[in-house]
């Protein structure tokens, strides 16, 4: 690739960190990154600090020595599931959309909000209304389907760290704004396999989401479908929706290779 003219030099500096340590299985220290940057210790310290906030480098108690974080691990793990995600699903998701007649949307997870990577609306003689949602689009995660999915799966730890960080915010009269009951409807969501956005996000619509695992066992996307509230009832939520979602998200899972969408079958099935 050409090197871009306004290539921002801040990213340059932490693209030959990580090489640098990344070559180096013994790790490297500051002095070493030092002489071979041809960079000040105090400003490679700054870059390291900040790194290491964030998990792409981690620092060994005993050497002093500073290695690849394993905040990398996991963007290589998602890189390789999304190599082939969008492939693979699409067909799911067109089925999915034309059996409910409602837009199925496919998201990821970016620093605390879902990502719209993929957009499947029926036929226009099958439904009304359209979403205004688009693809490359965002929404918070505690207020949607789809990111209570992703939620539902942090730890304890990591879910207070998003509450602190993003706090919660409301987007409708619905939306859920106390940590306590966010705590309940995650651990409802984890038990029963899917979310349920009830006019939470956007007055009058409403959706349905569930998890898509990757190989790793981790959570790599969320499948949802939503429409009108008037249209996408709870009771058609419960009666048939949920389902369909649900087995969506399994199939996509299983043929990523991960062993986990018969679990999330068997969850379902359990709720």
């Amino acid at each position: 690739m050409v090197r871009p003219n306004n290539c921002v030099q801040t990213i340059e500096r932490v693209s030959a960190i990580l090489s640098l340590v990344g070559e180096n299985p013994q790790g490297m220290s500051i002095r070493d990154l030092s002489v071979q940057l041809h960079l000040p210790k105090g400003t490679v310290h700054r870059l390291l600090s900040s790194l290491t906030y964030f998990g792409y480098i981690r620092q060994d108690a005993a050497s002093k020595n500073y290695f690849l974080g394993f905040k990398l691990f996991d963007l290589a793990v998602l890189a390789a599931s999304q190599l082939d995600l969008r492939k693979i699903a699409e067909p799911l998701l067109h089925a999915l959309a034309d059996k409910s007649r409602e837009t199925v949307h496919m998201v990821v997870w970016d620093q605390g909000e879902v990502v719209y990577i993929e957009k499947v609306e029926p036929p226009l003689e099958m439904g009304g209304l359209r979403m205004a949602s688009r693809i490359g689009s965002r929404n918070p995660a505690h207020s949607c389907a789809v990111g209570k999915v992703f939620l539902s799966h942090l730890s304890e730890d990591e879910l207070d760290e998003f509450i602190s960080r993003k706090g919660l915010p409301a987007r409708t009269s619905n939306t859920i704004t106390d940590a306590t009951i966010l705590r309940q409807e995650l651990s409802a969501i984890r038990a029963q396999g899917y979310a349920v956005d009830d006019e939470e996000n956007e007055k009058g619509i409403r959706c349905v989401g569930a998890a898509v695992i990757g190989k790793s066992g981790r959570v790599v996307a969320a499948v949802s479908v939503s429409g009108p509230a008037f249209r996408v009832t709870k009771k058609i939520i419960q009666d048939v929706l949920e389902a369909e979602v649900v087995e969506t998200a399994a199939e996509i899972s299983r043929r990523l290779g991960c062993g986990g969408a018969e679990t999330a079958k068997n969850t379902h099935e359990a709720a």
